[in-house]
């Protein structure tokens, strides 16, 4: 019985992860519910926003950096 025990468990072990890999890399459930998930959560007008919000931290932080540097100079 015990060995039959272990043999079941390794199988599960081994079988498990693969099919989650498997099931994961499946490029149809990818583009059907993960995609229209993501285009649910952000919609393409909040993308621009987002993208606007991201432009302007990024001069900002430049700005900063430039006047650091000018002040060290």
């Amino acid at each position: 019985m015990g060995v039959k025990v272990e043999v079941f468990r390794m199988i599960l072990y081994l079988t498990f992860p693969v099919a989650m890999f498997w099931i994961s890399n499946q490029a149809e459930w990818f583009e059907n519910d993960v995609i229209q998930r993501k285009r649910e959560l952000w919609p393409p007008d909040k993308r621009q926003e987002l993208e606007e919000f991201k432009e302007r931290i990024r001069k900002q932080r430049e700005e900063r950096l430039l006047r650091a540097a000018q002040r060290n100079s």
